[in-house]
């Protein structure tokens, strides 16, 4: 696996995605499953640009308080700036298998598209439990990335190697056919699972894909798996020109899982 790295420009990229239209109802669904009241201290796992920190702030209200956690320095930077002026927010560098929080200390914590990359999902979700308090809410999200379906431009191979080697990127191509049992395996229950495709047959901006995702695979691919970088640049190409054509074609199945720590 090659994990991606978020520097300076790739995380100023990432955070123009966290404003299409895909983001915003993934956002609004993680949002409604996880609950958040007034008052409520709320932990957020994989914060990125601090866009779920900011929202999850206007929930709890002045007397509850946020804690946005990230392993990538760049992120938390975009992220102080967007929480900038207020006071019940903490934004810490931390790792998924070692959260710097102390136990039984969060009514409700988030992990939105984290957990398919932690080679270590036990000790990552062992941490999430340690963390909520007795009866704690938890909300994972996360790609089956194998129910991805594109369309290949008339060169099935090339698309297939591209995909092949954008999969080195993941720890776990499908979490979330194991997540339920993992989360209980953590000591968690009541675990629930929803489905929700993000699909499009347009090269739209306000979709997860198409322009938005396309270059940054091209990308990452480059030099992997034995796709070269001309390649890779034709791969991008050849889904810009099916866009023109009106025969771009998208889909993938996300999954919300929910669970609670025992009281």
């Amino acid at each position: 696996m090659s994990q991606l790295v978020f520097d300076e420009q790739a995380a100023s990229e990432l955070e123009a995605v966290y404003h299409i239209g895909d983001s915003v109802r993934r956002r609004a669904i993680v949002r409604e499953a996880l609950g958040a009241a007034p008052g409520e201290r709320m932990l957020d796992v994989g914060c990125g640009p601090g866009f779920y920190c900011a929202e999850l702030l206007e929930e709890v209200g002045p007397r509850g308080s946020v804690v946005g956690l990230d392993s990538s320095a760049a992120m938390l930077a975009l992220a102080r700036r967007r929480c900038a002026g207020h006071d019940n927010v903490e934004l810490r560098e931390g790792d998924a298998t070692s959260l710097p929080v102390a136990d039984a200390s969060f009514d409700g914590a988030i992990s939105v598209q984290v957990q398919e990359y932690v080679a270590d999902i036990a000790t990552s979700l062992a941490e999430l439990h340690r963390a909520l308090r007795p009866g704690g809410r938890l909300v994972v999200f996360d790609s089956d990335w194998a129910t991805l379906s594109i369309n290949s431009n008339g060169d099935g191979r090339l698309t297939e190697r591209v995909l092949d080697a954008w999969d080195e990127h993941l720890a776990h191509k499908s979490l979330p056919r194991t997540l339920a049992a993992r989360l209980r395996a953590a000591g968690f229950e009541d675990e629930r699972m929803r489905a929700h495709p993000f699909v499009t047959n347009e090269f739209d901006p306000g979709s997860f894909y198409g322009p938005a995702l396309t270059p940054f695979i091209g990308a990452f691919v480059a030099g992997r798996g034995g796709v070269g970088a001309d390649e890779a640049q034709a791969w991008v190409a050849g889904q810009r020109e099916l866009g023109e054509r009106g025969e771009y074609f998208f889909a993938i199945t996300q999954f919300c899982f929910t669970a609670r720590k025992p009281r």
